[in-house]
């Protein structure tokens, strides 16, 4: 099967589009034949080396995706071949940029006929990730306020209209260009970040959702209330340090099921959230993909077209 890969840590040049061997479904596994696998930023971040990671090389990268399954382990009788499934690879593993792949059937889910596999791949890890972090985390209520910050990106753009859906105040940061964008699905308040500090402009918020990392991180305690909390995406293994003692700093724990996929889809469905914007990549060009996902100003999700 054809896959692109990386045979050292490098940047984005070190990507190779090449020939691997067809995985096998273990059991309790599934072959999925992807059609569709999205860019993520832990993409570049593992190819980049910025986790430390001991990789086995060759490698390939890629943790979302969307397809058919090709092949069923022992042990599974949930998934049958010939559905049409998506999902995010179980932690510790990596592969969706590729034919094929063998992943934990329990971990997986049915993919709607109503959308498409480019958009079950869209919506895969930013969708898991804003359900833990809002719901399940931060445990957001309807009346609170919340920062989101970074909201044009993947997982801010899904976690800006949850909150809304849940009947949260909503405010985010964002360049000026994204401003309508963002006022479309349903933020409150925008705060353009190359104009006003937002420390400035936000005061007493419930919640902080960070999806940008950095001093922006260590910054967003200031807008909370006493007692307020802040969940943080970018900022490695482990929440920051708070810089106050009356609020609290969360990191999620973003684990893969089922149940969280198909809620993502039921929101879907219900019109509560809808399908980021795309912009579609052939899985040869996975080069050209991170070097746009890599600048960090990119609103939606970059999406590989396998099949």
């Amino acid at each position: 099967m054809k896959a692109a890969l990386i045979e050292k840590h490098g940047g984005p040049d070190v990507l190779i589009y090449g020939d691997v061997l067809d995985p096998v479904a273990a059991p309790g596994e599934v072959v999925v034949e992807i059609h569709a696998a999205s860019v993520n930023a832990a993409d570049w971040q593992v190819r980049a080396n910025e986790y430390g990671s001991d990789l086995e090389f060759p490698y390939i990268l890629g943790r979302d995706f969307s397809g058919i399954v090709n092949a069923v382990g022992a042990g599974v009788d949930d998934l049958m071949i010939g559905d049409a499934v998506f999902g995010v690879c179980d932690v510790g593993q990596e592969g969706a940029y590729a034919e094929k792949i063998a992943v934990k059937a329990a971990i997986i889910a049915r993919k709607p006929a109503s959308v498409s596999h480019l958009e079950a791949a869209a919506l895969a890890l930013i969708g898991l990730t804003a359900l833990v972090t809002v719901e399940d985390t931060l445990k957001l209520k309807s009346g609170e306020t919340i920062l989101i910050q970074g909201g044009a990106g993947g997982v801010g753009g899904f976690a800006v209209q949850l909150a809304k859906h849940i009947g949260a105040r909503v405010i985010t940061t964002a360049s000026a260009a994204n401003h309508a964008y963002l006022h479309d699905l349903g933020a409150d308040e925008i705060i353009d970040y190359n104009a006003r500090d937002f420390t400035e402009a936000v005061s007493n918020c419930d919640a902080v959702f960070d999806t940008v990392g950095g001093d922006v991180a260590q910054q967003s305690f200031a807008v909370l209330k006493p007692g307020g909390r802040a969940a943080f995406i970018a900022s490695g293994a482990t929440a920051p340090e708070p810089t106050r003692g009356d609020v609290l700093s969360l990191r999620p724990r973003v684990s893969r099921d089922r149940a969280h996929l198909e809620r993502i889809m039921d929101l879907v469905a219900a019109g509560a959230v809808r399908v980021p914007e795309i912009t579609p990549y052939p899985l040869s060009e996975a080069a050209a993909a991170h070097r746009v996902s890599e600048a960090r100003h990119l609103r939606g999700k970059l999406v590989f077209n396998v099949r």
